[in-house]
């Protein structure tokens, strides 16, 4: 590997497929400079465009215009953002087999295509089968690439380069590419940025893997998991555009904070449609918010799949077998539909096991086919218009009402809640008693709106509401964070991608609910997506060795047997733990410290210490973010609850009383797990400061 700057002298001879002649630096960076001209000229041509003369109506001129604002944001030209990130010269043109004789194609790889007047590409979009062997190609398998180069950019200028000849025996096998260890360890200031110049291999096989198939990733802190879930949807959207334009994608993330964290990642992908929601999003009901929280152990049996029981015999018990038969009047004529004929229909419907609002709105069609059936064997000719009359008569809606009745979601789970008959009832061999006493409000609410709803209590009601309606499936479904949903929550999530695929990130060592994902075997079962490919990352870019290697420390408590992550990054004095007299001082001094340092720095302590540290920092004179706020050059310091910690990152880390944190946990599993996430944020250096005896399982090894 070669690697030329600015201050490198000559350049290396040539080789086949590389660059020949004086200065290729500098004709990089007019090609460079050439690029921004053609997407600036891309965009006037957009901006230019007059839609008067293409529409025919209001309407669709509404929706062209949307359309081009949506195209005049994707080509905008971002300042500090390489237009291009690396070059693929081939040994022959892609397809070549095709066209006899044909030579070696030049390719430049960026976050989007860029082509000149002519229509000739001069940046081609990352996501193109023609750029996958920029992440794919090695030494042992070149796949026809004679030249891969990395471009190294400061302050948006390109100012390096570094050449890897893959098919030159004479070379031989690259070490780790410094430019690629420089822009991974590259200072993190504002949100999450995209990592399309550093996908590795075993990344970019899952970011690439089709449509059709759901996949879950396991994957330690540091591994790329969140970037390669979101490179996913961004190549998904490029490889399939119209079908997912039609159905829908969305990501969702464990709370508000990670997802402001993470939304600028798409956009600077040039993906600007798809949605993000939390679960509690996903549940919310016009009319009904979160107003209460669960004790642990009543959330956990609220959790529990076996709700999705009880709340199917709940609805279902609100159909009745007829009392009496039914009468038709229809002119001077009667028609009589037996009681036991009616049982007949019911019982075929429930049979038929369709959503209970679908069998209601059917039940009349049913019934009249019954009275058409009569008038026909008593010689009449009635057509489909005398079935609707019917279906549609007094009658026939009183029957469908008594044996029938709608039911509102809501309400059918207050009565759960509220009536120890009812539940009883439907909890019966399902449910223990003690576990049914747990779900009994101690106080019942006299209606859906005084209710204090919990999160959980809105997972409840989307399971009810979609046992009466099927909820709507999208295209694709990106879950973030997953080893912390319930049973019932992976079932709220997987009925929004019943007819599309899923890619679900997460790390079961990070679990820190009380009703954390045990396998992910059990959670995609319960996501209804069980033949999903599981894919593992173990190679940590952005943990630093010895951090990472302190922190898994924890992993035979908190989730034996799993692999511990093999950061590719080592460095030295990334490390300090150390006890503190007074530990409030020692943490102010440490966070005025690591100031000292380029980056964002994150205060990490449990969620009980926070208001004394805010004053703390107050009185020191020390601005500070709370999580969600972006980080600037001029502020760059934020204080983060540990409840909150979960998938951010602060190239420093200062990390106050990790006993604290383990004892703000309902159990001792649950708090060394949610240390385990605070121990790991950091992606330069971490300081842990302690008044009290470290965890014995982090103290001890």
């Amino acid at each position: 590997m070669s690697a030329h700057a600015p201050e490198a002298g000559s350049p290396a001879p040539a080789a086949p497929g590389t660059d020949s002649g004086a200065h290729p630096l500098a004709r990089e960076q007019a090609h460079l400079t050439a690029s921004r001209a053609a997407l600036r000229a891309m965009r006037e041509d957009v901006e230019a465009l007059d839609i008067r003369d293409v529409t025919a109506n209001w309407v669709n001129a509404i929706v062209l215009q949307a359309q081009i604002d949506d195209r005049i944001k994707a080509l905008a030209d971002l300042a500090h953002t390489p237009l291009f990130f690396g070059r693929l010269n081939y040994l022959h043109a892609p397809g070549a087999e095709l066209a006899e004789g044909a030579e070696g194609e030049q390719f430049y790889i960026g976050r989007r295509h860029v082509h000149d007047a002519d229509g000739d590409p001069m940046v081609i979009d990352w996501r193109a089968p023609v750029s996958q062997p920029f992440y794919r190609a090695s030494k042992n398998d070149p796949q026809d690439i004679a030249l891969r180069r990395r471009f190294g950019y400061t302050g948006g200028e390109l100012t390096a380069y570094e050449d890897e000849h893959l098919s030159d025996p004479a070379e031989a096998a690259a070490a780790v590419s410094k430019l690629l260890q420089q822009e991974i360890e590259r200072p993190r200031v504002g949100p999450m940025r995209d990592i399309v110049a550093t996908i590795q291999p075993e990344q970019d096989e899952i970011v690439r893997s089709g449509l059709s198939g759901s996949v879950c990733v396991q994957g330690g802190p540091g591994t790329g998991k969140t970037a390669v879930g979101l490179h996913r949807v961004a190549y998904l959207l490029y490889a399939h555009r119209e079908r997912l334009a039609r159905t829908g994608t969305l990501v969702i993330g464990p709370n508000r904070s990670f997802l402001q964290y993470i939304e600028q990642v798409l956009p600077a992908l040039g993906e600007l449609e798809v949605k993000q929601a939390t679960v509690e999003d996903l549940v919310t009901r016009d009319g009904l918010e979160v107003r209460g929280a669960d004790a642990a152990a009543t959330a956990v049996v609220k959790g529990d799949a076996r709700m999705a029981q009880v709340l199917r015999r709940a609805v279902r018990s609100h159909v009745t077998p007829p009392a009496e038969p039914l009468m038709v009047v229809r002119g001077s004529r009667r028609w009589r539909v037996p009681a036991y004929e009616l049982e007949e229909i019911v019982a075929e419907l429930l049979d038929r096991d369709i959503r209970y609002g679908a069998a209601r709105d059917a039940l009349p069609q049913r019934i009249a086919h019954t009275v058409l059936v009569r008038m026909e064997q008593a010689g009449e000719a009635p057509d489909d218009r005398v079935q609707d009359a019917v279906a549609r008569g007094a009658a026939v809606k009183a029957t469908v009402k008594a044996m029938w009745p709608a039911v509102d979601p809501a309400k059918l789970v207050l009565r759960l809640l509220s009536e120890p008959e009812f539940l009883a009832q439907h909890a019966e061999g399902v449910l223990t008693d003690d576990e049914q006493r747990l779900l009994l409000w101690s106080k019942p609410f006299r209606s859906v709106k005084s209710a204090k709803w919990s999160t959980a209590d809105l997972v409840l009601i989307d399971e009810a509401a979609d046992l009466v309606e099927r909820t709507h499936s999208l295209g694709h479904v990106v879950l973030d964070e997953a080893q912390d949903l319930s049973p019932m929550q992976y079932r709220a999530v997987g009925r929004r991608c019943t007819t599309g695929s899923a890619t679900v990130l997460g790390d079961l060592a990070q679990g820190t609910t009380p009703w954390a994902t045990r396998s992910w075997a059990e959670a995609l079962a319960h996501l209804g997506k069980p033949e999903a490919v599981l894919e593992e990352l173990t190679a940590g870019f952005r943990v630093p060795r010895e951090v990472i290697a302190y922190a898994s420390r924890l992993l035979p408590s908190i989730s034996p047997g799993l692999a511990a992550v093999s950061s590719v990054r080592e460095t030295p004095g990334s490390l300090v733990v150390a006890p503190a007299t007074d530990l409030t001082a020692s943490v102010i001094d440490a966070c005025r410290d690591s100031l000292g340092h380029e980056g964002s720095i994150g205060l990490i302590a449990a969620d009980a210490r926070i208001p004394e540290l805010a004053r703390a920092l107050e009185a020191a004179g020390m601005p500070y973010l709370s999580p969600g706020e972006e980080t600037t050059a001029q502020a760059r310091l934020t204080l983060v609850p540990a409840s909150l910690a979960k998938g951010l990152e602060y190239d420093y880390v200062v990390l106050d009383e990790p006993a604290a944190i383990v004892a703000g946990e309902p159990d001792e599993r649950t708090g060394l797990r949610r240390l385990y996430v605070c121990l790991t944020r950091a992606v330069s250096g971490l300081t842990a400061l302690h008044a009290t005896p470290l965890p014995p399982a982090l103290a001890g090894a």
